[in-house]
């Protein structure tokens, strides 16, 4: 469906999730200058608030619509994913840095990493050291990761979220 979009404007309707899954089009095509608007199928969208946008579908669409796109960091994982809002690593046992801060070393029920303007944020949580940086490393004895609601298949010993080296084109406030 995106093969055949000829203009420069893309809104997306959906969840958060599905704003990802566009951008991973976008970035497998070579067409992360194309402007992305986002309207959240809900009031419960993760990404809506990390980037500023209205909560309100009808506020949101008309954002889309006749705002302005400016470029914003692209949140990718070492799976081939985009994250545009939150990811969660459960059941974690193990260590995690921020860029070159340790945030974490140990066991945990859940670990907390929202994409944004700024890059990838840690977010605090006890035993968890808050951070800001281009870059999120995990290694561990095995975790669940989510990312924008979605579950990687599989556990896994280690993940990052990182900046890519070019923006995407978001339009917001």
């Amino acid at each position: 469906m995106l093969a055949a979009h000829p203009g420069t404007r893309l809104i997306v309707h959906g969840t958060d999730a599905d704003l990802a899954a566009v951008l991973v089009r976008l970035l497998r095509t070579e067409r992360l200058g194309t402007e992305v608007g986002y309207v959240p199928a809900g009031r419960r969208s993760i990404a809506a608030a990390v980037w500023g946008l209205p909560r309100r579908a009808d506020a949101a669409a008309d954002l889309a619509r006749r705002g302005v796109a400016g470029p914003v960091p692209l949140i990718r994982d070492d799976a081939g994913g985009v994250l545009v809002g939150r990811g969660e690593m459960r059941d974690f046992d193990g260590e995690a840095y921020c860029d070159a801060t340790r945030v974490l070393r140990g066991r945990i029920r859940r670990l907390l990493v929202d994409a944004g303007p700024d890059g990838v944020s840690v977010l605090p949580d006890r035993d968890v050291r808050a951070a800001v940086g281009r870059a999120v490393q995990i290694g561990t004895s095995g975790a669940r990761v989510t990312s924008d609601g979605v579950e990687h298949p599989r556990e896994i010993p280690r993940w990052a979220w990182y900046r890519h080296t070019e923006p995407w084109h978001l339009i917001r406030p």
